[in-house]
């Protein structure tokens, strides 16, 4: 059977999307992933989302020059339909208005408050269609002092907490490198929303969920949030290694570098094996891992220069033969070119029907189903691409 006749577990819904960037966007490609029909409203002031205009790279057109599909903005905008509005006219309005009476689910990441003006806020639309998942992203949330500031992902991880987290510890705070709040966020969001529909399949009933890059951001704070909370001592920056095992870090070696993550005490025994120094499975300041994070300064002076005389693959591979945790560090380039990525479905060429670009490359979606697989139907839109499809269909009299 081909992937296009196989069912998809959200086929039928449909989600009205007014939002931009990337928190709401990553929610609505992961549930047009799923089978939703996607609706983008993309102002056309502005020349629709933010991340169109986000250069350098762009997807080529079959002469060669760019088109409007930035290599940021196809990293989150697929299975859509772009639709053009502007929501300071009449005629705009009325366009989303009819797009939210069919829709299941809205999503918008407005400033709290930005919608009302146009009657396209929660408590209205909730009032007009109470069986109406709403989700609101912001970057404070709803409520709270900080309620009116506007949330950028870099903000949202300097308030949260992880930079503080992130770097060497002697450098200087650091932001992870891909804008990992706004990712989460929406996929906190693709949750939530899911929750709500199945709420609502049982009672008929919809409701609002309000969400914030930095809610989000201080929920995956994960362990080192609770040993904070559990100790009263604010974690420390450690670089690569990890605040609860060691040795779990990235080394350095005479060919470059690698990762080595022992989990447990067996582990670091045939480890100390593997690099020439049995002894220090025997020493009571590393028999244990207690013990060892209370000496992980004296354990890594002892094994930072013997790994310094060995080369990567041969590590690699004797760590695989001991079943002792260890992997390379891969460029995007190695990554995306594995046999791995191949085997997984990590990069695939979305055909473009718009025909100015011939096939668009994406990241795969990483979920694998074994009834109702991910389908890639849509490449992401060109700005406005279905405005006058979409348009005939739900307003016909314009």
């Amino acid at each position: 059977m081909d992937a296009s006749d196989t069912p998809q577990a959200l086929a039928g819904l449909v989600v009205l999307d007014l939002s931009r960037i990337l928190a709401g966007p990553t929610a609505t490609q992961m549930l047009g992933d799923l089978g939703a029909t996607i609706y983008k409203i993309e102002n056309p002031k502005t020349g629709g989302d933010d991340t169109r205009s986000w250069g350098p790279n762009y997807v080529q057109d079959t002469n060669g020059g760019e088109t409007d599909l930035s290599a940021y903005f196809v990293a989150a905008n697929r299975n859509k339909m772009s639709v053009a509005a502007d929501l300071a006219t009449e005629e705009g309005v009325r366009l989303v208005k009819a797009l939210a009476a069919k829709a299941d689910v809205v999503i918008e990441n407005y400033k709290p408050g930005g919608l009302e003006k146009f009657g396209l806020d929660h408590a209205a639309m909730l009032k007009d269609r109470p069986d109406l998942v709403y989700c609101s992203i912001s970057g404070f949330g709803q409520n709270g002092p900080n309620r009116d500031v506007p949330g950028y992902d870099l903000m949202a991880q300097g308030y949260g907490g992880i930079m503080s987290l992130t770097g060497e510890p002697d450098g200087r705070p650091m932001k992870v490198g891909v804008g990992i709040a706004d990712v989460m966020c929406g996929m906190y969001a693709t949750i939530g929303i899911l929750a709500a529909l199945r709420h609502r399949d049982k009672t008929g009933e919809g409701q609002h969920i309000d969400l914030s890059l930095v809610d989000a951001q201080m929920a995956w704070l994960i362990n080192e949030g609770t040993n904070f909370l559990v100790s009263g001592k604010d974690p420390a920056r450690r670089g690569n290694a990890h605040p609860n095992i060691v040795p779990y870090d990235v080394v350095a070696l005479s060919d470059g570098h690698a990762i080595i993550a022992v989990g447990n005490d067996s582990q670091f025994g045939r480890f100390a094996e593997i690099i020439g120094a049995p002894e220090l499975s025997e020493d009571p300041r590393f028999t244990t891992n207690q013990s060892r994070l209370e000496h992980r300064e004296l354990l890594k002076a002892k094994i930072d220069p013997l790994l310094a005389k060995m080369k990567r693959d041969d590590l690699l591979e004797k760590m695989a033969a001991a079943k002792v945790p260890a992997g390379p560090i891969q460029t995007v380039r190695q990554a995306l070119g594995s046999d791995q990525a191949q085997a997984r479905g990590a990069v695939v060429h979305i055909p473009d029907a718009d025909s100015q670009a011939s096939r668009v490359p994406v990241l795969g979606n990483p979920l694998k189903f074994s009834r109702t697989p991910v389908q890639y139907r849509k490449a992401p839109p060109h700005f406005g691409q279905h405005t006058l499809q979409v348009t005939r269909d739900f307003l016909p009299d314009l």
